[in-house]
């Protein structure tokens, strides 16, 4: 049981990604609804567009509208690198924040958990453009969001947005680019500068390994390029991993290497070569430190102690918090409780901070 835990909580850390079977269940009482947008002709930043944009979105709960017919209880919630909304219907976070009483109650709040451009069954490379598929960045797939929620949801403002690891720094640029369009944010598990450092560097390795893998062949391969594949495979453990968690439930040299051996026997089969690429790439030019002046919403803004990506020692949170007109930075202590990267999506380590927030943005 705890091994099984252990592997749950490992697959929800590596950078989000936490659409597995296991972990994409609802109970059978909540009632997921699931449809898709299709944005006509939409235009990339890098200058290239599709005819069509197909965005998937699941929601939960009804939306409330206000004598204008506006709705006034939506809340936005965004996914890692990787993942899609439906890693937000795992237990560890559906079970502590969509019941009666609960912080997004859905009996009180309209849920929307969107994939993103590239991710979940959203348009991306594999569904037959491969490495001709546009050049998508962190701007185009928060534009890409805002036409569905306004064009596509009939949403002109939301409650709140949360979210976690590239869902978070979605959080900042949706906090700059439209500051009148939400009451308050909720970044889990980023930093909101360009991404540098360790964190380039880990991410330059893994395209470059795809890339430079001779069966990629440029995007156009029949068989997936297995030494590629297998490099990414290698970060994202180390990305995603909890130091604490992972000695505990892999206490022995045969317990980590069985748990390498499974890990790989059921996550590179499912694993896309070009998508993962793309994925990745989108965060290149991603800085929204110029203009963190110009977010005007509340912003309640977390990381986790053990956060391999976003490591405090560097003590950029606490430089930045200092320029947000209306936020606050919180730490999470490293402790037996946390899950690395992925403690993003415990809500039971940070539901209080949310209610607070909620609480404290309210008409």
């Amino acid at each position: 049981m705890k091994r099984d835990l252990f592997r749950t909580c490992l697959l929800v850390a590596t950078m989000g990604i936490a659409a597995v079977a296991g972990l994409a269940q609802e109970k059978p009482k909540r009632d997921v609804q699931e449809g898709d947008y299709v944005a006509k002709d939409f235009k990339f930043r890098s200058g290239e567009s599709l005819a069509e944009l197909k965005l998937h979105y699941r929601t939960l709960g009804t939306p409330k509208k206000d004598a204008q017919g506006r709705v006034t209880n939506a809340v936005l919630i965004l996914h890692g690198t990787g993942g899609s909304g439906a890693q937000f219907l795992s237990p560890v976070f559906a079970d502590e924040l969509y019941g009666a009483g609960q912080p997004l109650d859905i009996a009180k709040y309209y849920v929307i958990l969107p994939d993103g451009i590239g991710h979940g069954k959203s348009s991306k490379p594999s569904d037959g453009m491969h490495a001709h598929f546009p050049s998508y960045d962190y701007d185009d797939m928060v534009a890409a969001h805002h036409l569905l929620l306004t064009r596509g949801l009939g949403v002109e403002h939301l409650r709140l947005i949360f979210g976690t690891s590239m869902g978070c720094m979605h959080s900042f640029v949706w906090g700059e680019t439209y500051p009148e369009f939400m009451d308050a944010l909720m970044p889990m598990a980023c930093l909101p500068v360009q991404i540098a450092g360790r964190n380039r560097v880990w991410r330059k390795m893994v395209m470059d390994a795809i890339r430079e893998d001779s069966e990629w062949k440029g995007g156009e391969y029949t068989k997936a390029p297995q030494q590629g594949v297998r490099v990414a495979l290698d970060f994202l453990i180390i990305a995603g991993s909890a130091p604490i968690q992972m000695q505990k439930n892999l206490p022995t040299r045969d317990a980590a290497d069985k748990y390498l051996a499974d890990y790989f026997a059921q996550r590179a089969k499912d694993l896309d070569a070009n998508d993962f690429l793309y994925q990745v790439n989108a965060s290149r030019n991603y800085d929204p430190s110029p203009s963190l002046e110009k977010i005007t919403a509340k912003v309640m803004w977390m990381n986790s102690g053990d956060d391999f990506i976003n490591p405090p020692g560097l003590k950029i949170a606490e430089r930045e918090a200092k320029r947000l007109k209306n936020g606050t930075f919180v730490l999470i202590p490293e402790s037996e409780q946390t899950h690395g990267h992925g403690s993003h999506t415990w809500a039971v380590l940070w539901k209080k901070e949310l209610q607070e927030l909620l609480d404290s943005t309210a008409h």
